[in-house]
């Protein structure tokens, strides 16, 4: 299992960026819109940590974590038969690939889809 994608939602990014780039010694680049407008760093291993303020009032502060899968309809269908709830089915997000998140045991969790690679 590899996270490819950590995100935080909080109404402070600017102190939680600041907080892990103090801690951690990392830089987070400018919003991207593409994620949320999501402030990242790398994380070890090449995957992302994202920080961003809720899109709508009724989202809460949340940390999810996005694993990385080879097939996501098959990982949410496999997540919903083990009695995850599907909260977000797959939605691509051009040049990230495609994510879903489903809910179980009152966490988050969230799949994360590399773009497919076009053929040579």
């Amino acid at each position: 299992m590899q996270i490819h994608y950590l995100e935080i939602v909080t109404k402070e990014v600017d102190a939680v960026c600041a907080a892990y780039a103090a801690v951690n010694g990392v830089q987070f680049g400018e919003p991207n819109a593409g994620l949320g407008d999501a402030r990242t760093a790398a994380l070890s291993g090449g995957g992302l940590l994202g920080v961003r303020a809720p899109m709508h009032d009724a989202e809460e502060p949340v940390v999810r974590p996005y694993c990385l899968v080879d097939d996501i309809e098959a990982a949410v269908a496999s997540a919903a038969e083990a009695g995850g709830e599907v909260a977000h089915p797959p939605m691509e997000i051009p040049g990230h690939g495609t994510f879903a998140i489903y809910i179980q045991g009152g966490i988050h969790h969230g799949l994360w889809q590399r773009c497919a690679r076009p053929d040579p």
